[in-house]
């Protein structure tokens, strides 16, 4: 026998689903992108690293800064967060604008004084995001030219890499971080500015190489070569649940959405970032510092 519940009950389910949804909108507007920040940690087994080489590296991305979702003292909590880990190397990933969804903009001179602040033996290194180029009305207007936050962090003592290489070394074991320019620079168009064979063409001894790649997309494109690639701007997909980023595509076949992403025996690292775009909501994927601890024996 069927039993329908009465007019009491269905408004009590009503209301408390009502108030679910209200709660989620609180924890997704405000607690989680605003208040949370935590330390997601990773300790991947590469092909193409030397067991002998053991480096923590801290990866920053998608600042966004911005008020009220990324304001000054929350820039400052994050790099104390980070100096506190005791990386060796600081790598920060792009967009450190907010682009359109800042209800107030913030000066980014302001903000790279702040990442002055990070500190690591091997230093701070950072490549170039779409919103760095989308941000910059000049560079928009003339589809070429650089953006003004690269001067700005160079400023500080934080070398921008652009199609580039260095070749670092921890305990006398080198490696290479590399790092492309920007895929999506000029809003509108499908035209890229990164040179992956250019830019691996610098490296010229067998030592291991990371690869700095603001959006995850060229992943098919990296050759076995790269020990690991690390990317940013997706945002986890802002929202990420039951392990799945449904505002991602896919690529070739590949989720590059979120977290340790392996095909064909090849690596990638996609951070879930800081800062929000285009809605101010972040669900199943809180602010994240990325700490890597490569060649750790377990």
């Amino acid at each position: 026998m069927l039993i329908l519940p009465s007019r009491r009950q269905f408004l009590t389910g009503l209301g408390a689903g009502a108030g679910l949804v209200a709660a989620t909108g609180v924890y997704a507007f405000d607690v989680e992108p605003l208040h949370r920040l935590v330390v997601t940690r990773y300790a991947p087994a590469l092909p193409r690293w030397n067991p002998e080489l053991r480096l923590r590296v801290a990866v920053l991305a998608d600042f966004h800064v911005c008020e009220p979702f990324m304001p000054f003292d929350r820039v400052a909590e994050i790099v104390d967060a980070t100096n506190a880990l005791k990386p060796d190397l600081v790598l920060m990933l792009g967009d450190y604008p907010a682009g359109r969804i800042a209800w107030r903009r913030l000066p980014l001179a302001e903000f790279a004084r702040l990442a002055e602040g990070l500190k690591a033996p091997l230093g701070v290194h950072a490549i170039l995001g779409n919103h760095d180029w989308w941000d910059d009305e000049q560079v928009q207007r003339a589809r070429a030219g650089t953006p003004a936050v690269k001067r700005l962090l160079e400023d500080r003592g934080i070398p921008v890499l652009e199609n580039g290489a260095v070749r670092l070394a921890k305990d006398g074991h080198p490696f290479w971080l590399a790092g492309l320019a920007d895929q999506q620079p000029f809003y509108g168009l499908e035209t890229g500015l990164e040179d992956l064979p250019g830019t691996l063409a610098l490296i010229t001894d067998d030592a291991p190489v990371l690869l700095m790649a603001h959006e995850p997309y060229i992943f098919p494109e990296v050759p076995e070569r790269v020990a690991l690639t690390l990317a940013g701007h997706t945002h986890g997909g802002q929202v990420r649940l039951f392990g799945r980023s449904p505002a991602i595509r896919r690529v070739r076949g590949i989720d590059v959405s979120y977290g340790h992403v392996v095909a064909d025996g090849r690596h990638m690292i996609v951070s879930g970032g800081f800062g929000v775009s285009r809605m101010p909501v972040r669900l199943g994927v809180p602010p994240e510092i990325v700490l890597l601890d490569l060649g750790a024996r377990a």
